[in-house]
């Protein structure tokens, strides 16, 4: 009877045993089987992001090619968003559609609001001008971009100076008109093509 209780219990362990070391080499298997899934996986995910960061590198790439274009072809529309009298004045919201200064091959349309004052109280006017040529108008690429300059006395006595900085990889501007009599206005806007 020790020797049947002996053998028994030797199966059993035998068993057991056997059950754990098929197992282990299971899950061994399977360990090895989900790490080659999972790097083709991590792989395939690292080849999409590079492939998303080259459209996007080339998408600004060609904005930037369009900006110089436009600029360099003098078809472009500065549509400004606020207007602040330097050095320090208060900075107001513009949100009306039909304020804009377009350069058209020679031709320059204005219509933007100023503010004209020698000292306190300023005003504010409306430059709504079709300039049919302007004078000394340069265009001189910067690191950021363009600076597009020019002057008209806006069928006045007084010589305005335009200054528009443009940021070819963001597409905004800053224009700055100074005259010798009033202090210089500045207005942040986008520069947008015409159609």
């Amino acid at each position: 009877m020790k020797r049947k209780i002996f053998t028994l219990l030797a199966l059993i362990v035998t068993a057991v045993l056997f059950t754990v070391v098929v197992h282990s080499q299971s899950s061994k298997i399977t360990h090895k089987a989900a790490t080659t899934e999972q790097k083709p996986i991590n792989d395939t995910r690292e080849e999409r992001h590079k492939a998303r960061e080259q459209r996007r590198a080339e998408r600004l790439a060609a904005y930037e090619h369009f900006m110089d274009s436009i600029v360099l072809s003098r078809n472009f529309k500065f549509v400004p968003m606020d207007i602040q009298q330097e050095p320090a004045g208060s900075t107001r919201q513009l949100n009306n559609p039909n304020y804009e200064l377009s350069v058209w091959d020679t031709e320059v349309d204005i219509c933007l609001p100023y503010i004209k004052g020698v000292t306190p109280p300023y005003y504010f006017v409306l430059l709504n001008y079709t300039l049919p040529s302007v004078s000394r108008y340069i265009t001189e690429q910067t690191r950021d971009g363009w600076n597009v300059s020019f002057s008209s006395s806006l069928f006045s006595a007084t010589e305005y100076n335009f200054s528009l900085d443009i940021y070819t990889s963001s597409g905004s501007a800053t224009l700055t008109i100074s005259s010798t009599w009033y202090p210089d206005v500045q207005y942040d806007g986008s520069i947008i093509s015409i159609n």
